[in-house]
């Protein structure tokens, strides 16, 4: 973040942003208190004015949704961003991994919404979920992930198309290389093997990994009322990622 003022687009506005214990979801989270927000954040790990919270615990996730709301007396904003990546060969692949990529990226960030419905039915809130340009295209090494974001993206456009009447608006932004933890591991354990030139073929037009602000700023956006006709759709903000 910049020292420079901020517009106070989200000034009083009722925020929830899960994985907000570092990298993007950090980000996300201290730019909607630089606007004005009142944020509760949410992550597996505990961290500054972070609650500690397994999303893909049912029990867990339902208890968090109750205090959120009866802390915040109802929401604006609901910010998914947790997610993990593991790359893996297809033959290491196992159905917990798979699971557990599914829980997390996909199943968790439904349930919340279907957790702070009423409320954001109430508020004329909306929903801005972390997608990924691995939910558009095949990657190597990378099915749990691709698969994950792809339900997603799909679960968040089915309800923009539900809520839409309702006049809660849900959207996507789906990044390409973010320079965070979670990118720079989710390498670690393929062989020594691994076909590296398969991966590289995906390269972006402006090349490197992205600062996390760059992607979080646009989150920002399809939050606020600029983005107030904006629903069901998919930012991708990639560098220009071609194949």
């Amino acid at each position: 973040m910049t020292d420079q003022p901020r517009a106070q687009r989200f000034t009083d506005k009722r925020v929830v942003v899960t994985g907000a214990s570092g990298g993007l979801g950090r980000t996300v989270a201290e730019l909607f208190r630089a606007e004005g927000a009142r944020v509760i954040g949410t992550d597996v790990a505990p961290g500054e004015s972070v609650v500690a919270c397994d999303l893909s615990d049912d029990a867990a996730r339902d208890a968090f949704v109750t205090d959120a709301l009866t802390e915040l007396g109802g929401l604006d904003v609901l910010c998914n961003v947790a997610g993990i990546q593991r790359f893996a060969e297809l033959g290491t692949l196992t159905a917990a991994g798979l699971r557990q990529h599914f829980d997390v990226n996909a199943l968790a960030p439904i349930l919340l919404a279907q957790g702070f419905a009423d409320a954001l039915v109430e508020s004329k809130g909306n929903i801005v979920s972390v997608a990924s340009i691995s939910s558009v295209m095949g990657q190597p090494y990378n099915a749990q992930y691709c698969a994950s974001k792809a339900a997603l993206l799909l679960g968040m456009r089915s309800l923009a198309v539900e809520f839409g009447t309702r006049g809660v608006r849900v959207n996507c932004v789906s990044p390409g290389g973010i320079d965070t933890p979670m990118i720079h591991a989710a390498a670690h354990g393929l062989p020594e093997s691994t076909d590296w030139n398969l991966i590289a073929k995906s390269q972006s037009v402006m090349p490197g990994f992205m600062p996390p602000i760059e992607v979080a700023e646009n989150l920002l956006y399809l939050a606020s009322d600029a983005a107030a006709s904006v629903t069901g759709a998919n930012l991708v903000v990639d560098r220009g990622v071609v194949w």
